[in-house]
């Protein structure tokens, strides 16, 4: 029984996954109406270091060596750091939530070069077929997407973005998979939150509008972003080729897109439409083919 229920656990993890993540560019745009980016994301570090201790105080993980420590900053600044930032600078820059996703949507492509090189994962021609029609698949689905705002800070933002979610998940992958998540967790949020707070103080007013709707917002961001889609994403590298974890980020632009068009309105068309199809395709053929 407890077989059976892990193996349908591990089928259903990469959609809860997407999902989760998906939201995160949902949860942001909310969020960003109540503070500025960097000043936003260092109240949602506290409360994510604070609940993960708590777990960590309760569970008594094994805390890693120096050289753990050393690695588990360098995944948390890429990871949690760059990335964020960079999404919540775009979203605040006025790029659409669906927009938002589109550059790190790019990352499987980028990700499955570098995998094969540092990794040493041999990439084989049908996932590359998967990879591109993933491409084309997330290009369809923000055709028509405005690219309003200010773009220069807002592109450059979602370009650093991309970087360090894909740096960083392959940093994860090669350096801390041997590390327990609530040690490891604790040390990259923290480096994170070091990040955002000098960054707040240095460029922001640091000005917070606790409304209902951005405690509510900072809250889901914190439990079911920052706890359950990383641990999701960091359980899926350890058991799966880092190309096949990155493929599922072709998945996101499309539910993202979904989700924008059911809360703000954001357009949705056909074409749109028939680039979820050809991501989720993607996907498929990039897990299913073998190396």
């Amino acid at each position: 029984m407890n077989r059976n229920a892990e193996h349908l656990a591990g089928r259903a993890a990469p959609a809860v996954f997407v999902v989760l993540w998906s939201t995160g560019f949902i949860g942001t745009k909310y969020a960003l109406a109540g503070a500025e980016p960097l000043t936003y994301l260092s109240i949602r570090m506290i409360a994510v270091v604070t609940l993960i201790a708590v777990i960590a105080a309760i569970a008594r993980p094994r805390w890693p060596n120096l050289a753990g420590v050393g690695h588990s900053i360098v995944a948390g600044l890429l990871v949690h750091g760059v990335y964020l930032a960079g999404t919540s600078i775009a979203i605040a820059h006025s790029v659409p939530a669906g927009l938002s996703a589109l550059i790190p949507g790019l990352q499987p492509i980028l990700t499955s070069t570098l995998a094969n090189r540092w990794l040493g994962e041999r990439v084989t021609p049908l996932q590359w077929l998967g990879l591109g029609l993933g491409l084309g698949g997330t290009l369809l689905i923000l055709h028509s997407r405005s690219l309003t705002g200010d773009i220069g800070w807002g592109w450059l933002a979602s370009a650093c973005s991309l970087i360090g979610i894909t740096i960083g998940t392959l940093y994860q992958k090669r350096f801390c998979t041997g590390i327990d998540w609530r040690a490891g967790n604790i040390i990259q949020f923290l480096a994170a939150l070091a990040l955002f707070a000098v960054g707040a103080l240095l460029f922001e007013t640091r000005v917070v509008n606790w409304t209902t709707e951005f405690v509510l917002a900072v809250g889901w961001l914190v439990v079911v972003l920052s706890i359950g889609s990383i641990g999701l994403l960091y359980w899926l590298i350890r058991h799966s080729a880092a190309t096949s974890v990155a493929s599922l980020f072709y998945l996101v632009p499309g539910t993202t897109a979904l989700m924008a068009y059911v809360l703000f309105g954001e357009k949705l068309d056909v074409v749109s439409i028939v680039g979820m199809v050809i991501c989720a395709a993607a996907v498929f053929l990039v897990n299913r083919a073998k190396a």
